[in-house]
């Protein structure tokens, strides 16, 4: 008798037999019944092999997936019915898994049609309908009647191979194998590079990078050149970060013009503008980040520019500070401002009271964050050839002026094996992630020349994570727990670990980045390196909702709960391991799940909830902000490039909550850090049912500014000439 050895799939496609994959659908359908003998499944997928034995004896013919299921659901029915009258428990498993399958057939079915009438195409997809109409409005590929052309395994397979034709490259390589493996791991959804990646890869203008900086010197001319470069790098989807503090302060004298300069805040607004009326390769906004260092002389104005959200909107902006500046707040010492046009101090301000007006802005609505410019600079891997002084839009990648970065993401919530983290497998993944990493950089379109130069000189990628609070769940880990942060680093160093050997090994097999011998490695004992930097944390906002899991490093936000995206579009998410672990208990029931919605997604007081799961299943706002710092720093301490992670808030908490918090961020190591306090802004991304509109409060007083004004040693005249303080704003 032949044994069957392939099977065909809904798409056509023809792959190896594995009696395991009948083996756990069955079981899965017995678990949701009450099953709890796994022999049971086996049992059944022994007898569903021996029949297709029979049936597809010819070696010529491949039994679909189809036709497999017909057999499981029909010796499901039929060994119910062969049962003892007397072996009624029995009967009613078999029986209820026969209609369990059926069931879960049906629903399957149903969702592959809404997926096809989603798309207006038939799909064998296997991506989720949420993350289908994601895929539909922002990443498939479009005609000329904007009509969507390809299905999301067709996106996949586009991207694949565009980026495995870099293996051309190089001797011993085999694109047409690699893009079977590249292919491979993204369908399966272990792994996915950025957003630009997946958009533009294999089209007209394939610049495939996400994040960007851009110089912005003090002159005219340098500020509208970076703007141009700005719009160009988001027509295609990237984003852009610029540290403004070149630019001279507001006031100063201009000797071309004769005239005065009206300061780095005016010209942000001229970025914000732009970006504003570009649609980032009309699938998604522009995105910027705006520095300012917290010696220059127009800090205030930066510092309070965002205190009415609805300015400045395109950009999230953050003050550049140094270690000496956070001495100085500990000591309450003043310190200088100076004047970038000619290095001279033109101020003191108070860095204490400096500080206390950065974190009342944070708990106001978020901004600004700080970016820790020595600790950026201490890790710089090229020093030779310039320095860190900004980073992406979310902040987690630091870039010389002109650098790019391109990043992706594994989706560690997969690696799970008998109740520990499947690190033999997450170690390949790892290689070929940093492998498709790598060869992003050969198959991008940079757009400028200056760009494409010194990413070809540095090679920098950045592989992180997603799905880290899945993760948690599965190995039944409080995030806000001494265990939490102990997987935390145990899992990146494995990361960087990995990542760093694969990269060692590309630079030997292909070459090392071209600044290498200008780098920090050959003083470390490297011989060779690939790239300058290989880890990094990104927010993986869209990519883990397409991958259907959770955002990078964050805590569950919610267990249900709506995310507002695309235009203002709703989707509904639900936690899918805390509805199974509830229907094993025999607990789920929409009446539940609605409580918890209305609880603000948190379990912690719902009574239904057994204890147990209270502890695994922590929110965002269930967990203290120290442990949101603490896991940022976890993962900082074995991540080459920074971390993007929001540190959270309850609407209760007070200012002195949020200056803990920037002051713990220091003191762990973090290299910069993002708070947001929950419905402190009118427009939120997130939203729970009982959200409440914004108050609107002023940070910037009287009494602040007169604190501000009283610590400063400068004269009043002077300190009118140099420093323009906000307008004074009521409560």
């Amino acid at each position: 008798m032949a044994q069957i050895r392939h099977v065909q799939k809904r798409d056509g496609s023809v792959v190896k037999f594995d009696q395991d994959k009948i083996t756990e659908a069955i079981w899965k359908a017995a678990q949701s019944v009450g099953g709890t003998d796994h022999t049971m499944a086996e049992k059944i997928s022994g007898q569903v092999a021996t029949i297709l034995e029979v049936f597809f004896k010819d070696e010529s013919t491949i039994p679909t997936v189809e036709q497999i299921q017909d057999f499981v659901e029909k010796i499901l029915m039929e060994n119910g019915a062969r049962l003892r009258p007397d072996d009624v428990l029995s009967e009613n498993v078999h029986a209820k898994t026969a209609k369990a399958y059926i069931l879960y057939r049906e629903e399957h079915k149903k969702i592959r049609e809404k997926r096809a009438d989603l798309l207006g195409m038939e799909t064998t997809s296997k991506f989720s309908v949420n993350a289908i109409k994601v895929l539909k409005q922002r990443y498939l590929l479009r005609d000329e009647n904007h009509n969507v052309i390809e299905t999301p395994e067709e996106m996949m397979r586009r991207v694949a191979h565009a980026v495995a034709q870099s293996d051309k490259n190089y001797k011993g390589a085999n694109a047409e194998q690699t893009e079977q493996k590249f292919y491979d791991l993204l369908t399966s959804l272990d792994f996915l590079p950025n957003s630009p990646t997946l958009m533009n890869a294999d089209t007209e203008r394939p610049q495939l990078a996400g994040c960007f900086v851009i110089d912005v010197e003090d002159s005219i001319e340098s500020i509208f050149d970076a703007v141009k470069k700005t719009a160009m790098i988001h027509q295609t989807g990237g984003g852009t970060g610029f540290n403004f503090s070149k630019i001279r302060p507001k006031g100063d004298y201009v000797e071309t013009t004769h005239g005065t300069s009206s300061g780095p805040v005016s010209f942000m607004k001229v970025f914000d503008t732009a970006t504003g009326t570009m649609k980032s390769g009309g699938k998604r906004r522009g995105a910027n980040m705006g520095i300012l260092n917290v010696n220059h002389p127009d800090i205030l104005e930066f510092i309070t520019c965002k205190e009415n959200e609805n300015k400045i909107t395109n950009f999230n902006i953050s003050v550049g500070v140094t270690g000496e500046f956070m001495k100085s707040v500990e000591r309450n010492e003043d310190y200088d401002l100076i004047n970038p046009h000619n290095g001279q101090a033109v101020n003191r301000l108070n860095a204490r009271s400096v500080f206390e007006l950065i974190v009342a802005g944070a708990w106001k609505n978020g901004e600004p964050g700080l970016i820790f410019l020595d600790r950026i600079e201490e890790e710089n891997p090229t020093p030779e050839i310039g320095k860190l002084e900004a980073t992406n839009p979310c902040g987690e990648q630091p870039l010389l002026p002109y650098e790019a970065c391109n990043l992706g993401s594994i989706n560690v919530s997969h690696f799970t094996k008998n109740g520990d983290l499947d690190l033999d497998r997450l170690a390949q993944t790892i290689e070929l992630a940093v492998h498709f990493l790598d060869n992003v950089i050969d198959a991008g379109d940079y757009l400028l020349p200056e760009i494409n130069n010194i990413v070809h000189a540095n090679r920098k990628i950045g592989l992180g994570i997603m799905g880290f609070a899945d993760l948690l769940v599965q190995l039944e880990i409080p995030y806000n727990s001494p265990m939490g942060i102990q997987l935390a680093e145990k899992l990146m160093e494995f990361i960087q670990n990995h990542a760093k050997k694969t990269s060692e090994k590309l630079g030997e097999i292909r070459g090392s980045f071209p600044n290498f011998a200008k780098s920090v490695y050959p003083g470390k004992g490297f011989k060779h390196m690939r790239n300058a930097t290989v880890t990094t944390i990104a927010p993986t906002g869209t990519l883990a909702m397409i991958a259907e899991c959770s955002s990078g490093i964050e805590p569950l936000y919610a267990i249900v709960y709506t995310k507002e995206v695309l235009d203002k579009n709703e989707l509904i998410y639900t936690n899918r391991y805390f509805e199974e672990e509830l229907k094993n208990r025999d607990l789920y029931g929409k009446d539940l799940m609605r409580k918890i919605s209305q609880n603000n997604g948190s379990v912690q007081t719902i009574r239904e909830v057994p204890a147990e799961l209270k502890k695994i299943y922590v929110t965002t706002e269930d967990i203290a902000p120290e442990w949101h710092v603490k896991m940022q720093a976890a993962f900082q301490k074995h991540t080459d490039n920074a971390i993007s992670k929001t540190i959270n808030f309850s609407a209760e908490a007070t200012i002195e909550e949020v200056k803990n918090a920037y002051l713990l961020a220091y003191e762990l190591g973090c290299k910069g850090i993002t708070i947001y306090r929950n419905k402190s802004r009118t427009a939120q991304v997130f939203k729970h049912d009982t959200a409440e509109e914004n108050q609107q409060v002023s940070i910037f007083d009287e009494k602040t500014a007169e604190r501000i004004a009283k610590n400063s040693r400068f004269s009043a005249t002077q300190k009118a000439k140099q420093v323009e303080l906000p307008p004074i704003q009521s409560n």
